[in-house]
């Protein structure tokens, strides 16, 4: 859980990291007999609807369906919630909150402030995730800023394809594969259930928490990014750990991973509004 902001690690990344923000397209060669296939290219990603937070990373997101009239939403972690981090257990929903973001354009400058009024949901148990609803408009980011919201996925995705990690704080950009599925992560006090796993070159450090993981297929938000085990120990904060369907422990040394969304997208109605009881809204109720 990259929760930790250090001031050696600030002054080490982020020079780096403000000159990291580039992607490089990944090709895959065509096999030798004629027809040659296709070259499998990985599109450039940008920063387009990402935010940064006083300690996080997030993003505008919107559920399919809402309307340009709807309040927009930020998603981010719940381990990056204003108000610390949720116990084991407890589930926030519907809190009052002021809180401000940084809206970046597409190549990662700031160019205004969103400020929300709800904070809808946040929790740490079995995901980790927050949404946040605002105080302006699908349609008045739009006509503001020129930036579009992105769009949670409905459905759990499939492994091997292509995703992009994208941090506000850092203004940096990673890109590796969803290389699987972790039936739980053990952190510290903390349990998270089916979570995504990255390929290595995901290497996220502090700072990137609650950033989107981003299908390069679709340009959809599959899940939010939320930790890494940093130095190889055993279900200890910062080093998650994997257990399975029979209670083995397995332990990926820097190797991240991030929460599905599509659970809490279904929590959300018409008017950006959470309801629990909605069909296909599986995530904690406290």
């Amino acid at each position: 859980m990259q929760r930790r902001i250090l001031g050696a690690l600030a002054a080490t990344f982020v020079g780096a990291a403000m000159l990291a923000a580039g992607v490089s397209a990944a090709e895959a060669a065509a096999p030798a007999p004629a027809p040659a296939a296709a070259p499998a290219t990985v599109k450039a990603a940008n920063f387009t609807a990402i935010v940064a937070l006083s300690n996080c990373s997030g993003s505008v997101v919107r559920v399919p369906g809402a309307a340009d009239s709807d309040p927009a939403m930020v998603l981010t972690n719940g381990h990056c919630l204003e108000t610390g981090e949720p116990r084991a257990g407890e589930v926030i929903t519907n809190r009052s909150s002021s809180r401000t973001f940084t809206l970046l354009n597409s190549s990662g400058s700031e160019i205004g402030s969103l400020r929300a009024t709800t904070m809808l949901y946040g929790t740490m148990t079995d995901t980790d995730a927050a949404l946040y609803k605002l105080s302006s408009t699908y349609a008045q980011i739009k006509q503001q800023y020129n930036t579009t919201a992105l769009e949670l996925v409905l459905d759990r995705p499939t492994s091997g394809g292509t995703l992009h990690v994208v941090s506000g704080y850092w203004k940096r950009i990673y890109t590796c594969q969803l290389d699987g599925f972790a039936y739980r992560i053990r952190e510290a006090d903390w349990t998270w259930k089916d979570s995504l796993r990255y390929t290595s070159q995901c290497n996220v450090i502090g700072g990137t928490s609650g950033s989107p993981a981003i299908d390069d297929a679709s340009g959809k938000v599959i899940g939010v990014n939320n930790t890494i085990n940093e130095s190889g120990q055993r279900c200890t904060l910062n080093n998650p750990c994997e257990v399975d369907e029979q209670g083995q422990v397995t332990v990926h040394r820097q190797i991240g991973y991030a929460q599905q969304i599509y659970p809490l997208a279904h929590c959300i109605a018409p008017g950006t509004v959470l309801d629990l009881n909605r069909q296909g809204c599986t995530v904690p109720r406290g």
